[in-house]
């Protein structure tokens, strides 16, 4: 188990970008959380295995459809398992 820690860049706020993340966390059994910062990212923090995280992974680079990220900011930390499931939040 890690945690990865993402700053995902570009125009992903108000195109459905946090509700997706957390679709798609959820779907795959991952743990964390995603949320809006003030300066237009998005900040994600998720925890699962390895093969898992790479496949979230490959979709925070996508986005949902009206998303256009032009980066991603990783960094790979230790699980706390601190988070029961996976949530937006404010």
């Amino acid at each position: 188990m890690k945690r990865l820690h993402l700053y995902v860049s570009g125009l992903v706020q108000g195109v459905f970008f946090r509700a997706r993340t957390c679709d798609q966390a959820r779907a795959l059994g991952l743990s964390g959380w995603v949320r809006n910062r003030e300066d237009g990212r998005v900040e994600i923090m998720a925890e699962g295995d390895d093969a898992t995280l790479a496949q979230f992974l490959t979709g925070c680079h996508r986005g949902p459809t009206l998303a256009r990220v032009t980066a991603v900011d990783v960094h790979e930390e230790p699980a706390s398992g601190e988070f029961p499931d996976f949530a937006i939040r404010q």
